[in-house]
């Protein structure tokens, strides 16, 4: 019998495919502003530019380092500029087009409807702590068939703090009215997900897609989402 009544999930690149999808919607957006035409480069060249801008100012936003607002549009800007373009208003028009397409996608990691379903039928109580803001994470659950399955859904934006910040945890427990012991986060982010909740003192679930070599120890690693069933 498991000690765990409430599981707290990551959404973005644990449940929903947040790399396929994104990728998808920047081909979308670079075809909608003709970049080809701009920047003289192919979207093949355009994505693994705009990636390592993403990476570092996220980054920089989990630090708090940046605002979110400045996440949204410089990434684009500094893409660009690595283009020899510098536009701020592009930018923002780029950013705008991705933050509306993107929700919309529904590309989800495999096994993730069937262990949901799962746990849902063995009574678990299952939540998100998300980093995203608050209408494009409602947009992506809503669109991708996530809704139903989530009693609360915990955002960075809606709790005023960011994994892996102790803060958002605690905001999670009190709103989810659970205790730390029948508790588990799971989650992909090694230092978001799985350090920032060791640090508020929950277990973990290292959900390992890319098969990455973990730098700290947590409670549990899977590779598939349906190995959580050997664990619930």
């Amino acid at each position: 019998m498991s000690k765990y009544k409430h599981l707290f999930f990551d959404l973005d690149h644990t449940l929903w495919d947040f790399d396929a999808n994104a990728k998808e919607t920047l081909a979308e957006v670079y075809s909608f502003f003709e970049l080809n035409n701009r920047i003289n480069a192919t979207f093949e060249d355009f994505y693994p530019t705009y990636l390592f801008h993403n990476e570092v100012l996220w980054n920089r936003y989990h630090h708090g380092l940046i605002t979110a607002e400045e996440l949204k549009w410089k990434r684009m800007w500094r893409t660009m500029l690595d283009f020899k373009i510098a536009d701020e208003a592009l930018a923002r028009d780029l950013s705008g087009k991705f933050l509306e397409i993107l929700p919309t996608k529904k590309l989800l990691f495999p096994h993730t409807i069937e262990i949901l379903n799962y746990l849902t039928e063995k009574k678990y109580s299952l939540h998100l702590i998300t980093n995203g803001f608050e209408k494009t994470q409602w947009n992506k659950i809503n669109n991708s068939g996530l809704n139903g399955y989530f009693k609360e859904v915990i955002t960075s934006e809606g709790s005023n703090s960011i994994k892996p910040k102790k803060e958002i945890f605690d905001f999670a427990m009190q709103k989810a009215k659970a205790s730390l012991a029948e508790s588990i986060m799971i989650g992909d982010n090694l230092e978001a997900d799985i350090q920032g909740a060791i640090n508020a003192g929950m277990d973990t679930v290292f959900v390992n897609h890319i098969q990455a070599v973990p730098t700290i120890t947590p409670t549990y690693t899977v590779t598939h989402l349906n190995q959580l069933e050997s664990i619930f």
